[in-house]
């Protein structure tokens, strides 16, 4: 029996969650995603050390913001150097309310790739999925620049980043199952809440069911796993993003996987189509307590590591 990490690359692509890339080859995923957070983690080892000193010494007297996207773009190509297919690159989550800023950072992050020589269509940008960051992914995509929305944590979110034609949306799975369980505190029960009735692979699939149904091109990919359970219930999504330790969980077990998102039975069910403007984005979003919350807690998490990282370029 294929282990369960090649069993799962039989229904769904597979992307590595990490800025270390010197773990991806061992699992050999076809994407990989980076954010703020991962990219300082990674920095923080002594083998990556070198790469940072490297790159900000050769663009020294440049502007912060710069010399940080330059670390960025830099990351991405070593990236792009083990994986066969696209590298996610985050915009500074401080922009998320302001999308001319989002837009024009954005671009200056593909003309870096670009200079690099590596082709449009193997980058993703990220964006937080805030209003501003949907409008901002709308018009990058309406000039081929491929986004990857993220920070989703809520159906307003999903169905307002395929209305906006982005290429590709993340939905959270551990963050969502973590707001449940806290909120739930101790009448939670774990048994009744995995699987299928985790409450973020169900927002996961519900985006999924519904893109199929009504023939949304917008790519789905669960992402911010907190066990094999999660990712296993959601076989057969467009792509799952997943962390080197619970890929290596995967490997090393062979207990078989089956496919549990269903096209054809996505394309029968129930739901209706949707469209939102602002204000009924904002006023959706703002009835969802949790992922209001989330959000906000993700942005300023990713702004606190991007203030990390040009700390980092700073000391240098």
């Amino acid at each position: 029996m294929p282990s369960q990490l090649d069993q799962l690359k039989a229904y769904t692509a597979v992307a590595c969650d990490t800025g270390d890339f010197r773990q991806l080859a061992a699992f050999a995923p076809r994407d990989a995603t980076t954010n703020p957070s991962l990219i300082v983690r990674a920095i923080d080892q002594p083998a990556y050390a070198p790469l940072l000193a490297q790159t900000v010494a050769a663009h020294r007297g440049q502007p912060l913001d710069a010399v940080v996207d330059r670390v960025l773009v830099r990351f991405g190509c070593e990236i792009l150097g083990i994986v066969p297919g696209r590298v996610s690159t985050e915009v500074d989550a401080r922009l998320s309310f302001d999308a001319a800023a989002t837009i024009a950072r954005a671009q200056r992050i593909m003309a870096l790739y670009a200079s690099e020589g590596v082709a449009s269509e193997r980058v993703l940008i990220k964006v937080a999925a805030t209003w501003e960051g949907i409008q901002a992914a709308k018009a990058l995509e309406h000039h081929g620049i491929r986004c990857n929305l993220t920070l989703v944590f809520s159906f307003c979110q999903a169905v307002a980043c395929g209305e906006a034609g982005v290429q590709l949306v993340s939905p959270f799975v551990g963050r969502i199952y973590d707001w449940h369980k806290k909120a739930a505190g101790d009448a939670w029960n774990e048994a009744a809440n995995a699987g299928v009735n985790d409450p973020g692979v169900r927002s996961v699939a519900q985006i999924w069911r519904y893109f199929k149904k009504f023939g949304i091109e917008t790519e789905v990919m669960g992402a911010s796993f907190r066990n094999v359970g999660q990712i296993l219930a959601l076989a057969g999504c467009d792509l799952l993003t997943i962390s080197p330790e619970l890929l290596a969980a995967l490997q090393a077990s062979h207990a078989p996987v089956e496919r549990a998102l269903d096209p054809d039975q996505a394309r029968g069910c129930d739901a209706k189509a949707l469209s939102y403007n602002e204000p009924s984005f904002r006023h959706a979003l703002n009835e969802d307590a949790m992922a209001t919350e989330k959000l906000s807690e993700g942005i300023r998490a990713f702004g606190a590591d991007s203030a990390r990282l040009d700390a980092m370029v700073k000391a240098l």
